[in-house]
């Protein structure tokens, strides 16, 4: 649906009027603010309104130094500046403010977005940073929602509530009931809009995929006959900066084919179009006829996990999904997706800011690997940060991880120094540790993984280690830092390399416990705490607490008009 909102100044008086393009009509009534793109035209113009239009500018050069990716980041905060102007809601007359935001892209609809953060998660996080109003105008059918009750945006579908006439429809029907009032008062009108992103076809660069096809003086185009595939890229080029390499090599261009004269097309394609089904020649590397068989394509495919930045999810996995079942019609292979799971990994940032070449703010893994090692530089990333959030580069957090791998190496080479002093200890810690660490790495949280090894560390320092104890540390430590790993195997006198042998398996009986952590409370409020056998009699519970010097203090002098005991969890004494 598009819909026209008027712009006003303070006082009300008409300014302009926005277009906004929304697939969520149905809920208009719960618009708090509308944002604007920071691209926009009309952002100079309104700003002139504002309080702070140096401000607002200095903004908007700012978010338009980032890219879309960084903008419309969902780990991000929403940011953005009040435009000293407002938009008038067409169906209730009601003024909301009008903000340029960073999160809104000019090549999405309008630009112009209106903002309801009680059903858009991204605008909700706006508002709350903002301190804008949030108005629910969605509730489900079987509650009834406040504001007070949001801790995030209320997406799904529903009854409305607060839309004046549209009151108790059902939210999906609404859509277009709104709609169709829109149209009848002359501020909206239903829309299709597509939202295409351009393959990159044309590049006009020389190491692209050359594009099998070739033209006659009449500008005809003819395929590559398939006997002179593939088109292999010419070396006898001229890098001069001046248009398409390509164009400079006679020996590419021109192609003499019974009597004729054909001029090869010089436009390449994107490397999108190699990274679109490389997958399927992983499955058959070695085939020199076929890009890929079908039989071992089918075999093989799908990937089970795949891993890359968040840019891969809208445009590689776009046109991967499109290949494959493309060579699926084609009877190529036998998949219709391409991929079961995907992990978006975080970026690395420099002082706040995504490092990148064109910023200079990159470093050199190298340094860190030839003044600490590889295993030092592994363990920092992945202990910096969970796998899916950025990481934030310091030197200090290359030198602790420096430090942990130095404690490990350390244990292992004195491991005499370190004689079992409380074996019992030692192994449960061991075999929490094997649980703990394999349910880790299976959902791909390396920072705790290794949070648990150095607490393992930590108790083997304190209360000695076993040949055993060690090797399996150093099991647990081998998918993060392998190297060193398999130089410390070695020294415990193992022949074979550390990544042949099986993954340690945790027994039961070494993980339940056998005690636990009362919370002693008096009239509501925590006064102690005491560590007891599991499962203790009341009556032998109530005795030892009584006996503690913190807890005896409150019940001196007081009458004790209740007991509640909430079994291996706590007890509350109700006195006066």
């Amino acid at each position: 649906t598009q819909i026209d909102f008027d712009i006003v100044d303070v006082n009300g008086v008409k300014l302009d009027s926005l277009q906004v393009f929304t697939t969520r009509p149905d809920t208009l009534f719960g618009v708090t603010y509308v944002s604007i793109a920071c691209e926009h035209n009309v952002v100079k113009t309104f700003s002139k309104y504002a309080q702070n239009p140096k401000e607002i500018n200095e903004f908007v050069q700012n978010t338009l130094k980032a890219s879309q990716i960084d903008r419309t980041d969902a780990t991000k905060p929403k940011t953005g500046k009040f435009l000293g102007v407002y938009a008038v809601n067409p169906v209730n007359n009601k003024k909301v403010p009008l903000y340029v935001a960073d999160y809104v892209l000019m090549d999405y609809g309008t630009g112009v977005v209106m903002a309801v953060p009680a059903h858009d998660q991204r605008d909700y996080e706006f508002a709350r940073a903002h301190n804008l109003a949030i108005s629910v105008v969605i509730s489900p059918k079987d509650t009834n929602l406040v504001e007070q009750d949001l801790n995030e945006a209320f997406t799904e579908a529903g009854r409305l509530v607060n839309s004046a006439q549209f009151t108790g429809m059902d939210s999906n029907a609404a859509k277009k009931e709104i709609s169709e009032y829109l149209k009848s008062i002359n501020k909206g009108d239903f829309k299709d809009q597509y939202r295409l992103r351009d393959w990159l076809i044309s590049r006009q660069r020389y190491w692209g995929t050359p594009i099998p096809i070739m033209y006659d003086e009449k500008k005809n185009a003819y395929p590559i006959d398939k006997s002179e595939l593939p088109v292999i890229l010419p070396e006898d080029v001229v890098f001069d900066g001046k248009g398409n390499p390509l164009t400079t090599s006679e020996s590419f261009k021109t192609v003499q084919k019974d009597g004729k004269t054909y001029y090869r097309e010089t436009d390449t394609m994107d490397t999108f179009f190699d990274s679109s089904w490389y997958f399927l020649r992983y499955c058959d590397s070695k085939n020199a006829d076929l890009p890929f068989s079908k039989e071992k394509s089918s075999y093989w495919m799908n990937v089970d996990q795949y891993i890359g930045g968040i840019e891969h999810a809208v445009l590689h996995l776009l046109y991967a999904r499109f290949f494959t079942k493309a060579c699926r019609d084609c009877g190529l292979l036998d998949v219709d997706e391409p991929f079961k799971r995907l992990l978006c990994q975080g970026m690395v940032l420099k002082d706040g800011a995504k490092m990148s070449k064109s910023l200079g703010n990159t470093i050199d893994p190298g340094h860190i690997i030839s003044k600490y090692g590889a295993d030092t530089a592994r363990v920092f990333i992945l202990f910096g940060a969970p796998v899916e959030r950025d990481l934030e580069y310091s030197d200090t957090g290359v030198e602790g991880a420096y430090r942990f791998l130095k404690r490990v190496f350390s244990l292992v080479i004195d491991k005499n120094e370190y004689a079992i002093k409380d074996s019992e200890a030692v192994t449960k810690m061991c075999h929490k540790t094997i649980k703990a660490v394999t349910t880790d790495l299976n959902r791909f949280s390396f920072n705790t993984a290794i949070s648990r090894l150095m607490e393992f560390v930590n108790t083997m320092y304190q209360k000695g280690a076993t040949k055993s104890d060690l090797e399996i540390l150093l099991l647990l430590l081998a998918p993060i830092a392998p190297f060193i790993t398999d130089f410390l195997w070695a020294k415990l006198g193992n022949e074979r390399s550390i990544h042949t042998s099986s993954w340690p398996v945790y027994d039961e009986k070494y993980i339940v416990e056998n005690t636990f952590t009362l919370v002693c409370q008096v009239n509501g409020k925590v006064r102690d705490k005491l560590i007891l056998d599991l499962d203790l009699d009341q009556s032998d519970v109530e005795s030892k607490v009584k006996s503690l010097d913190k807890i005896k203090g409150y019940l001196d002098n007081k009458i004790i008009r209740k007991t509640i005991y909430v079994k291996n969890k706590l007890i509350n004494f109700v006195v006066t």
